[in-house]
């Protein structure tokens, strides 16, 4: 009978350069040794150029008054200010731009979606158009385009020859309309929005609980809109009921007064969404036709309507393969923003830009805007990636 031959522990064991798991630490250790390397050499070098050029490092420059104006700003801001309260106000008109940007270009690029797998063929080819002609026409352009048109007097006349449209003037320098003025009321009246928007969404949620028990659904809409108008109603009314507006009025070369929207604004929100909704109204297309087509087919054989089979069928099963490219396009549209500096929006990249070449300060300038955009993108990583977790299938 022969013999088998086995291989001794010492040999059985033994590993070699050759091997697969050898060669992939090793070259890992490399590549780490390599980056380590790396950082330290840029490093040291930026070190010693500071002090060649007697360049202070830190964060101090801060809390020095900035000695600029910037002509756009949510809080309360002057020359005086300091530079922490300049980059803040950056901050807020970007944020003012992204978060205004991702709503209106998710409602836009939704319906330029469904509109492409439109039975109507004049609805379809004109959103397939939309699509295909927008997404290859860079953002920048577009931004460039839209400020063009808004700050042409062949397209819109300048303050002193604008013709009001309810106390409402559009101009080369942006859109001045009539605002409440500042009262306690006003406030609560937001306040009672939030408030009845949580009931709204509390509500649905009791009313589905309540159908799948009982299988009787109350008139939600209804109610909903009871709560959104008549809670902020009640609230204004209570708190006094103020009526006074701030109406612009023109003085000299252009209005005072009343609530303003700069053009540039306008154009770097313009040219984001409609840029991003193209993107969007691809995302939805592909995400729709991955629902299979006897989903659809089995709710129209229970009768319900074509939209009605959009609203609880389509769409809640085609989130799941729409929510992570949804995701990278609001990240685009946040870090596109950057780009509104061409046209002179007073955005966190403009205003770091403004105050590096003031203080000197390049590369803790370039550390804030990296920080920023980092925790904003993770930031919105973060809730869509939850958002998405509750919309998967949970498998048994």
């Amino acid at each position: 009978m022969p013999q088998r031959t086995t291989l001794s522990p010492a040999r059985s064991t033994r590993r070699t350069f050759y091997d697969r798991d050898v060669q992939a630490i090793f070259w890992q250790v490399v590549v780490l040794g390599a980056v380590i390397g790396v950082g330290f050499f840029l490093v040291r070098n930026t070190l010693i150029n500071l002090e060649t050029r007697n360049i202070q490092t830190g964060y101090h420059f801060l809390s020095r008054e900035s000695g600029f104006d910037i002509s756009e700003h949510l809080i309360p801001y002057s020359a005086a200010s300091t530079y922490a309260q300049a980059l803040l106000v950056g901050l807020l008109n970007t944020l003012r731009v992204a978060i205004i940007g991702v709503v209106l270009a998710t409602v836009l690029g939704i319906f330029v979606g469904i509109g492409t797998l439109s039975q109507n063929w004049l609805l379809a080819r004109l959103t397939m158009g939309y699509i295909h002609l927008l997404r290859n026409i860079p953002v920048l352009l577009q931004i460039i385009l839209w400020y063009t048109i808004m700050i042409n007097d062949r397209f819109l006349p300048n303050p002193r020859q604008a013709k009001p449209i309810l106390d409402t003037y559009l101009t080369q320098r942006g859109l001045y309309f009539p605002i409440p003025e500042a009262h306690v009321a006003w406030f609560a009246a937001a306040v009672a929005v939030v408030v009845s928007l949580v009931l709204i969404w509390l509500l649905n949620r009791w009313a589905t609980a309540r159908q799948l028990q009982t299988g009787q659904r109350l008139p939600t809409v209804w109610l909903s809109l009871i709560l959104l108008i008549g809670l902020p109603a009640a609230a204004w009314f209570v708190f006094g009921a103020p009526t006074e507006m701030s109406v612009p009025e023109l003085r000299g070369f252009n209005f005072v007064g009343g609530g303003h929207v700069s053009p540039e604004f306008v154009a770097v929100l313009f040219g984001l969404t409609i840029y991003t909704s193209a993107f969007i109204g691809e995302i939805v297309r592909a995400g729709i036709l991955s629902v299979p087509k006897g989903q659809v087919e089995a709710a129209r054989a229970l009768g319900l309507r074509e939209g009605m089979i959009l609203r609880n069928v389509t769409l809640p099963q085609a989130l799941r393969v729409i929510i992570p490219p949804l995701t990278s396009q609001y990240l685009n549209l946040t870090k596109n923003s950057s780009l509104s500096v061409a046209v002179g929006y007073p955005d966190l990249v403009s205003v770091a830009g403004t105050t590096m070449n003031q203080t000197g300060q390049a590369i803790e300038g370039v550390s804030i805007i990296m920080l920023v955009y980092l925790t904003i993108s993770l930031l919105t990583a973060g809730v869509m990636n939850w958002y998405n977790k509750r919309r998967q299938l949970v498998e048994r």
